[in-house]
């Protein structure tokens, strides 16, 4: 196999003139500077996007998507922390929780629901692992109601808000039932996480070795980090530019949490949406359930070790429009793929919940 297909020169340039035009921003600053920094943010999200695929085949499933994931997950924590130390006052109180809500929302009905709606029209229906899908979505229930929904309820600190020691305990247990989680994915149950026709193939069957270069794995992965490391330096570079253009269209502070998961959330997404294209729809949901599992699993946990150490409150708990949304995104995605196969309509549900989401959030 011809390494240089996955090697290609752009995917090692781009990060690289990234980073060149990111320290330039310290002497040049202007307009079209951040539209041209915008447009290398984007690039820089693709090259990322095609290194961890390279490297998901090499490892297989679920290793692949569990590392796109993890890689996310680093890019979010990077963010948000980055805002919340450069912030002063309360400005960034509910950063946290605008941002991880929309990740999941956006996982949840955006990615979720166009990958069905995309393998639906090119395969009318496409079959994953029941197995796999339930434990994630049990796991991902618990630690959504624990973090966005349970903090309105606590009466020791009022305002949506857990105490310090309350935050480490929840931020404890999240991380419990994601490492729990990944221990299912990776090694007691692998099975659960792979296509249907491919679960008869034994655990201890390597067939991925020898399919790629020893060169294309540590390219890979060194490309991989430089790119998640300029679109973390980046994005918190243009993260003003972005409140700005929030608030000048008269759009809620809560927006900002949208714009950002976008960005954190866009090369699962494209890897999820082009594995549904090629009718790989197990992957597309590994993907998904995986990213939206750390981004509280791993992320709020980090934050809040943070958030504690630094002082800094962090508002978690959901409103009633958000709870309603959240609760009917559950529902629907829990109903939806309860048979094993998927069909267009359930897309074309969880694509119309994820559109009201963003008009309520724009238009409250």
């Amino acid at each position: 196999m011809d390494q240089n297909k996955y090697l290609r020169h752009w995917t090692i340039a781009i990060p690289v003139l990234s980073w060149l035009f990111y320290f330039g921003s310290f002497i040049f600053s202007s307009g079209y500077y951040s539209v041209v920094l915008t447009f290398l943010l984007l690039a820089s999200v693709i090259a990322s996007v095609y290194h961890s695929e390279v490297l998901a085949h090499r490892l297989g499933e679920p290793f692949g998507t569990l590392l796109l994931a993890f890689a996310i997950t680093v890019i979010e924590v990077g963010l948000i922390i980055s805002i919340m130390l450069g912030a002063k006052g309360l400005e960034t109180i509910t950063l946290a929780r605008d941002t991880v809500f929309a990740a999941v929302m956006l996982i949840l009905n955006g990615i979720i629901g166009i990958c069905i709606v995309i393998g639906s029209l090119r395969y009318r229906e496409q079959a994953f692992t029941l197995k796999g899908v339930s434990t994630a979505l049990i796991t991902l229930t618990a630690v959504v109601v624990f973090v966005l929904i349970l903090p309105n309820y606590t009466v020791s600190h009022g305002g949506g808000e857990y105490t310090s020691f309350q935050l480490l305990f929840i931020a404890l247990i999240c991380l419990s039932l994601y490492l729990g989680f990944t221990m299912v994915q990776t090694i007691r149950h692998r099975s659960f996480f792979r296509p249907p026709q491919k679960n008869a193939v034994p655990e201890n069957t390597d067939s991925r070795k020898g399919i790629l270069g020893g060169k294309s794995i540590y390219v890979s992965g060194f490309m991989l980090v430089v790119s998640l490391g300029i679109v973390v330096m980046m994005a918190k570079l243009l993260s003003k530019d972005v409140e700005y253009l929030v608030m000048a269209v008269g759009a809620p502070r809560s927006a900002v949490g949208i714009i950002i998961a976008g960005i954190v959330l866009l090369p699962e997404a494209l890897a999820a949406i082009r594995a549904a294209g090629n009718d790989e729809i197990q992957t597309s949901l590994n993907l998904a359930f995986g990213s939206a599992l750390a981004s509280i699993g791993l992320s709020i946990p980090a934050i809040a070790i943070i958030s504690v150490i630094s002082g800094i409150r962090m508002t978690l708990g959901i409103d009633i429009k958000s709870t309603v949304l959240l609760g009917l995104s559950l529902f629907i995605i829990t109903v939806s793929l309860a048979t094993g196969k998927t069909n267009i309509m359930q897309g074309v549900v969880l694509v119309g919940i994820f559109l009201i989401y963003l008009f309520t959030s724009i238009v409250p």
